[in-house]
């Protein structure tokens, strides 16, 4: 096992996804009290999840021009700067249109903050950039924890929601100007860097790991966006407890990616990954079942603890496959993570409002199942003997 080191730019990589990840975990909820609030059916409700897609994919589409032309402390902090302004307006905003237009926006720069952390994380880590992943996610994680637990504070101290939510701007402000400071640093070129294109076509192997990355996508939006939904429906929790119940998941999702980061870099990504998703499943059911708080809440925690590695692993598993792309493959996740944001938590929405918001939760773990078949079928080479890299190609980051 290769030793993952830390220096201070790897901690402020951890905070710039800690700042994101507190907006992420924080919308995600602050959606169901806005539908409450705006009196909107679950199917317009579910258009943030597309609002998000869209601004995912433009995220995607502008990153690698700026990767090329910019410096990685440049497209970082002005990232965060963007996000920043995006969660204001998303808190003044009190139509409709404005919400969803301020979502998407935020979608767009929390993108290339995501994008360009985790790719200059690869770049100075090398053959443990896995684990470094699984680390700068879980610190995204263990912030975004703290959102709906802010949340519910605010409503019941009479702020509102918008005054927990609104903390992000606070966190991503500040850690730009962290990061701002120490742009050189962040600039500086690893021993490991190796130059590599950022446009070209990626091998069949690599669109099954893509294929992954969307599912696994579509069942933590699914899960962000429509659990409180099914708490306040099924158990009967109130607009506030409902959203911090999110927590629980969050929770379980906290302790396995701190050890996540060890697991990654002592075992295969495609077994791991195999037994997240089991985990996942199992955690689903039982919160699926419930009708009281504590086995909900418990389901919550292990369907969480499962998720937990979903995303770094099969991020992980796109660059292994990328040919030596992975810059080219972190642009094109953008896509998968698109859909998986817009898509399938849409049509649970959708279908909620047709069948109710319990039998339209199904599709979330026929999502889990569909990761499962392709990781599976990626594990196969390995197995017949047909050894693939294990180690992402450090990338450039800077013209």
């Amino acid at each position: 096992m290769t030793t993952l080191v830390r220096d201070r730019v790897s901690w402020l990589l951890y905070a710039q996804q800690g700042a994101y990840g507190y907006f992420l975990y924080g919308v995600t909820p602050a959606v169901g009290l806005l539908r409450q609030e705006l009196g909107m059916s679950r199917t317009v409700a579910g258009l943030f999840g597309p609002a998000l897609a869209v601004g995912t994919v433009a995220g995607g589409a502008v990153y690698p021009v700026l990767a090329r032309r910019a410096r990685p402390s440049t497209v970082l902090a002005a990232s965060l700067t963007g996000l920043a302004a995006a969660v204001v307006v998303l808190c003044l905003a009190r139509s409709v249109p404005g919400t969803l237009a301020a979502a998407g926006v935020a979608a767009f720069f929390s993108n290339l903050l995501v994008n360009g952390g985790l790719t200059t994380l690869t770049a100075r880590h090398g053959p443990v950039s896995g684990a470094a992943v699984s680390e700068a996610t879980g610190f995204c994680v263990a912030v975004g924890f703290l959102a709906p637990l802010l949340i519910d504070t605010a409503i019941r101290t009479g702020l509102g929601w918008r005054a927990g939510l609104g903390v992000a701007a606070i966190l991503t402000i500040t850690v730009a100007a962290a990061t701002l400071r120490v742009r050189s640093a962040l600039d500086r070129q690893p021993p490991t860097f190796v130059a590599t294109p950022t446009n070209g076509r990626l091998p069949g192997r690599y669109w099954l790991a893509w294929a992954c990355v969307i599912a696994v996508g579509s069942v933590e939006t699914c899960m962000m966006l429509w659990a409180p939904e099914h708490l306040r429906e099924r158990v009967g929790l109130g607009p506030g407890p409902a959203a911090a119940g999110i927590s629980a998941m969050l929770a379980g999702m906290v302790a396995g990616r701190v050890a996540g980061g060890r697991l990654a870099a002592r075992y295969r990504t495609e077994p791991l990954l195999c037994t997240a998703l089991a985990v996942a499943t199992a955690g689903f059911g039982v919160f699926w079942l419930a009708t009281t708080p504590v086995p909900a809440m418990a389901g919550l925690l292990c369907c969480g603890l499962g998720m937990s590695l979903q995303f770094p692993l099969s991020i992980t598993l796109s660059t292994k496959n990328s040919a030596g792309q992975p810059a080219l493959a972190m642009s094109r996740n953008a896509y998968a993570t698109a859909l998986g944001l817009g898509a399938v938590p849409f049509l649970v929405g959708a279908l909620a409002d047709l069948t109710g918001m319990r039998a339209a939760f199904l599709l979330t773990p026929l999502c889990l199942a569909a990761a499962a078949l392709a990781v599976m079928r990626l594990a196969r080479p390995e197995q017949a003997g047909q050894v693939a890299t294990t180690t992402p190609v450090p990338v450039s980051v800077t013209a």
